[in-house]
C-alpha cells in the first residue's frame, strides 16, 4: 500500500454560462503527485498537463495564480490519457494525502464527466494535510493556514516555486512529515470525500475518531424519511456507547444544519450536530452526523441557539425560516426516539 500525495491545478469557467458548469465547475489541467512506502522512503514521482476541452479560455485567476497559459497546456495529453495512467502509477488500494478538501472532489467529478472509473463510488477516505497541520499545531485546533505558510512555519527550503501540481504535492509531502514528527497520532483523523454518498445503508460510514463520532448516510428520499432512520436523531456517547440523557432536543435555524446536546453519565455534555445535503444521481438527501463531547461553554453556544429558535416560534406559528434544499419540508423535526 502505497501513500500518494497529489495535487490538482485546474481552469474554470470565465463567463458562468456553460451547462458543464453545474456538474464540473473546475477542470484538471495538471496533476502533480509524489509517492511514498510503507517505511516512508520516496519511491515515484508523477506530472502531466492535461488539454483542457470545456474551459479553453483561461481564467484570470487561475492564469496568476498557476502560471500556466493555454499554449502550454495544447501540448498535454487528454483527461482520460493523463487519469489512467496516473492510476496505473499510483497501484493497488493508494492512501491519498492532499492539502485541503478540495482535490478528491474536484478529481471525482472529472472522472465523471469523462467517462472514467471513480476512485470509489461512494465517499473516499484520504488524509487531509492541511487538516492534521490545524490539529497538531493550531491553539484553537480550527484556523487552517496556506500551504507556504505552513512551509515556512517549519523551516522548510523552498527550492522550487508554488502552485503548480507537482511543487505543491512535493511541499506537502514534507510537510506532512513534519506534522507526524510533532504528532502522530493525527494520522488518525481520516477525511472523507462526499461526491458521492454510500449507495446503501451496508455501506454507511461510521467512524470513531479520538475526539468525535462521524456518520454518513445513504441516500433517503427527503429529510422526512432521513429523520425516520432511528439512527438519524440517535444520540450515544461515541466513547461508551450508552444512551446519552437528552437535554436540549435536536433543532435547526431554518437551514440544513440540526442539532442537538446531550449528557453521558461518565463521559459528560456531547453535542450533536447533521448537515444535510442535496442529492442528485439518485434524487434526495443524505446527512453528515457528528456527536463530539464539548464543554460547558461551548454547549452554552448550542443553547443560545435553541433558545433563539424558541423564542422566534413563540411569535411565528409558521416556525423559523427555512432555507429551501433537494428534498427538505419545513416544519419541526420529529422528536428523538430516544434509542
Amino acid at each position: 500500500m502505497n501513500m500518494i500525495v497529489l495535487d490538482l491545478e485546474w481552469n474554470q469557467s470565465s463567463t458562468g454560462s456553460e451547462p458543464e458548469v453545474s456538474i464540473m465547475p473546475f477542470e484538471i489541467i495538471e496533476i502533480g503527485a509524489v509517492m511514498y512506502g510503507e517505511d516512508g522512503k520516496l519511491i515515484s514521482e508523477f506530472s502531466e498537463l492535461i488539454k483542457p476541452r470545456v474551459y479553453k479560455k483561461m481564467h484570470n485567476f487561475t492564469s496568476k495564480l498557476v502560471h500556466l497559459q493555454m499554449e502550454e497546456l495544447e501540448k498535454g495529453d487528454t483527461f482520460e490519457n493523463v487519469s489512467r495512467r496516473f492510476f496505473e502509477w499510483c497501484g493497488n488500494d493508494p492512501v491519498f494525502v492532499t492539502w485541503g478538501p478540495g482535490d478528491i472532489t474536484v478529481l471525482q467529478q472529472n472522472l465523471r464527466y469523462f467517462g472514467q472509473p471513480l476512485i470509489n463510488e461512494g465517499p473516499v477516505a484520504y488524509i487531509d494535510a492541511q487538516k492534521l497541520y490545524m490539529l497538531a499545531c493550531e491553539e484553537d485546533g480550527k484556523t487552517r493556514r496556506n500551504l507556504e505558510y505552513v512551509v515556512d512555519s517549519f523551516g522548510i527550503e523552498k527550492d522550487i516555486p508554488f502552485h503548480r501540481a507537482f511543487s505543491d504535492a512535493y511541499y506537502t509531502a514534507l510537510v506532512l512529515r513534519k506534522i507526524l514528527e510533532k504528532d502522530s497520532d493525527v494520522i488518525k483523523f481520516i477525511s472523507y470525500d462526499i461526491t458521492f454518498p454510500p449507495s446503501d445503508k451496508e455501506h454507511e460510514i461510521r467512524s470513531i475518531f479520538p475526539t468525535y463520532e462521524k456518520r454518513i448516510s445513504r441516500v433517503f428520499k427527503d429529510r422526512d424519511a432521513a429523520f425516520r432512520d432511528k439512527e438519524t436523531l440517535a444520540t450515544r456517547c461515541y466513547i461508551c456507547g450508552k444512551k446519552a440523557r437528552r437535554k436540549i432536543r435536536w433543532f435547526s435555524m431554518g437551514d440544513r444544519k440540526y442539532y442537538c446536546l446531550g449528557e453521558c453519565e461518565e463521559h459528560g455534555l456531547i453535542k450533536g450536530k447533521i448537515i444535510m445535503h442535496p442529492c442528485s444521481c439518485p434524487e434526495g438527501v443524505f446527512i453528515v452526523k457528528t456527536l463530539r463531547c464539548v464543554t460547558d461553554k461551548e454547549a452554552a453556544v448550542v443553547e443560545k441557539k435553541f433558545n433563539k429558535v424558541r423564542e422566534y416560534r413563540k411569535h411565528n406559528t409558521s416556525g423559523f425560516p427555512v432555507k429551501k434544499t433537494a428534498g427538505s419540508t419545513s416544519g419541526p423535526v420529529p422528536e428523538d426516539n430516544g434509542e
